[in-house]
């Protein structure tokens, strides 16, 4: 049983690391189980007695393999931990959550040492720092009086470092200690291994305090090895299966655009062109009016339609310049006392630069804090738009206007805008109406 679990477990064949000639029939053939017990032991001795180190001897010890550190079961005897181990690698397969499986290995390794406490560590993707923290042997009240989880300092950073096995009689002794907050239990002895796969590193399984022992011994390091392996395997599974999803959401969001694209914009603008031609046509004013305003409707439309394709095409990425813009007036709702509506046209977030977006939020910034402080408007837009060479934000309000004592230059905010758009070679124009309400155009080339 011992020998099916092991090979059960093995990523190489059994014969690569033993110098017997393959079974026959589930047993050793007679021949190599006489020179094992016969042929072998003579040899043995008469080299030993000439002061040789046996032929037999150095066979077993092989040459270290390069997949050693994946399998550290081989020096695992025991069956019963065997299969211990062979169930948790068998549970990746399960459709198990990442973190509930993960707790469990935790589990099994602490109760196959004897520790009274456990814990797994994931990295976070640059692999300096732990993202994710699970502990076993804790009771609520204990995690709740520790706090604030570990990131990976004192030994626990060592570990992160140099990902080796690790085995300390008393954590205290070593010269990277950190120490423990306040209301952390005691602990003395401590082991922890690395979790990878495929050499890579995906975190680390930590125990502490082997219960009647004075350590942990190499028993358990080879054991709980074997369960980092399948945590790594796990990581790594749960890891390839998101960036699987993220393929299969960007390409729903790629389909989505080119249907909006080659589709409903297209139809709208037949419809505004066959509109156009239709008003063009009518004598009635007030219905050529009125067909005039469903045009400016359609394009308004077309307009908003092209930013879903943007957004759409951006693949969910880092957050850009309209996602920024967008939480800017949501941010700014209770300043101006109503919703500020925003719309984009052209490739924002790819187009403009990031030196541009950072002055171009301070500017949207100081305009919509102006509608809100001086303006006494109820309606307001922002607009910002790009092509090959220029990026153009426009704001408008329908409130009092620049008033008839006050002129283009303004005051300090108004300079400060203006200074930001001609550092970025650009331009900057506010403009009100006879009617009531102000437009700002703030214009900078985005070519270099």
């Amino acid at each position: 049983m011992t020998r099916v679990i092991r090979m059960a477990l093995s990523l190489t064949p059994w014969s690569s690391c033993c110098s017997l000639p393959p079974m026959m029939g589930g047993r050793w053939p007679r021949q190599a189980q006489s020179c094992k017990a016969q042929g072998t032991t003579r040899s043995t001795m008469s080299q030993r007695a000439a002061g040789r180190t046996p032929a037999s001897v150095r066979a077993v010890t092989p040459s270290p393999s390069p997949l050693k550190h994946m399998m550290p079961h081989r020096s695992i005897e025991d069956p019963t931990t065997l299969r211990r181990i062979l169930d948790a690698m068998l549970l990746i397969e399960g459709d198990l959550d990442l973190s509930v499986l993960l707790r469990h290995v935790v589990e099994e390794a602490r109760s196959m040492t004897g520790a009274r406490f456990g814990a797994l560590g994931v990295l976070n993707e640059d692999r300096t720092a732990l993202a994710e923290f699970i502990t076993v042997g804790l009771g609520p009240d204990e995690a709740a009086q520790i706090g604030a989880l570990p990131t990976g300092k004192g030994v626990l950073g060592v570990l992160i470092a140099e990902p080796v096995p690790l085995r300390l009689a008393r954590i205290d002794s070593h010269p990277e200690t950190y120490g423990f907050p306040p209301g952390h239990p005691p602990m003395t002895s401590f082991l922890g291994v690395p979790i990878k796969a495929r050499d890579e590193i995906y975190g680390n399984l930590y125990l502490t305090d082997k219960v009647g022992w004075s350590e942990f011994t190499r028993d358990d390091e080879a054991l709980v090895g074997s369960l980092a392996v399948a945590a790594g395997i796990a990581i790594e599974n749960a890891r390839l299966h998101e960036r699987v999803q993220e393929v299969a959401v960007y390409d729903e969001r790629d389909r989505l655009a080119r249907d909006l694209h080659d589709t409903v914009i297209q139809r709208l603008f037949g419809a505004g062109l066959r509109l156009q031609g239709i008003a063009g046509a009518v004598r009635e004013a007030d219905i050529a009016r009125r067909m005039g305003t469903v045009v400016t409707e359609i394009d308004e439309s077309i307009t908003q339609l092209r930013s879903i394709i943007y957004a759409l095409g951006s693949g969910g990425g880092e957050q850009g310049i309209r996602a920024k813009i967008i939480t800017l007036v949501r941010d700014l709702a209770e300043v101006v006392g109503f919703e500020v509506l925003s719309s984009f046209d052209g490739a924002v977030d790819s187009a403009i630069s990031e030196e541009i977006a950072e002055h171009l939020l301070i500017v949207a910034r100081e305009a919509i804090t102006n509608i809100g402080r001086h303006a006494h408007a109820t309606e307001a837009t922002v607009r910002l738009s790009v092509d090959a060479d220029y990026c153009q934000l426009i704001v408008t309000d329908n409130g009092i206007g620049l008033g008839s004592g006050k002129t283009r230059e303004g005051g300090s905010g108004l300079v400060n805008m203006r200074r930001r758009a001609e550092k970025l070679r650009g331009s900057f124009d506010v403009v009100g109406s006879p009617d009531g309400g102000t437009t700002l155009t703030w214009r900078v080339p985005t070519y270099e």
